[in-house]
């Protein structure tokens, strides 16, 4: 059976089987190799971060939502280059798998009022 994509155009099944395949394989291989990914949601409100402390694991992927609601502020990790902002009703996605132990250090840079300056955090990761 043979598919009419338009004009003169005809895709054989056995094509049509082959895409599929090549496109479960290629989903599959994005995949994180080390196992499911951790989930961290993180609400962010004049001057905290809700949790502050986030505790990951060496190697193991992690997506940290974040919920604004009062106001843009940032998120930032100097030590792992990660910088976004947080606006208010919508929720931020960052994905990391940190590679090696240690404590990296967050903070708000946006400024957000007086307190803004005690708005941050840590990231530990494990071994």
């Amino acid at each position: 059976m043979d598919l009419q994509i338009s004009k003169g155009w005809k895709i054989g099944t056995a094509c049509l089987a082959i895409l599929a395949l090549v496109s479960i394989g290629a989903a599959h291989s994005a995949a994180p190799k080390t196992g499911k990914e951790r989930v961290v949601k993180v609400v962010a409100k004049r001057f905290i971060y809700t949790p502050n402390e986030i505790i990951l694991k060496a190697g193991v992927p992690a997506r940290l939502e974040f919920t604004s609601l009062d106001f843009v502020h940032g998120f930032k990790v100097p030590d792992l280059d990660i910088r976004v902002d947080l606006p208010p009703g919508k929720v931020t996605t960052v994905h990391l798998t940190p590679q090696k132990a240690g404590v990296y250090d967050f903070l708000c840079d946006n400024f957000c009022g007086v307190g803004h300056e005690e708005m941050s955090g840590k990231i530990i990761v494990k071994d």
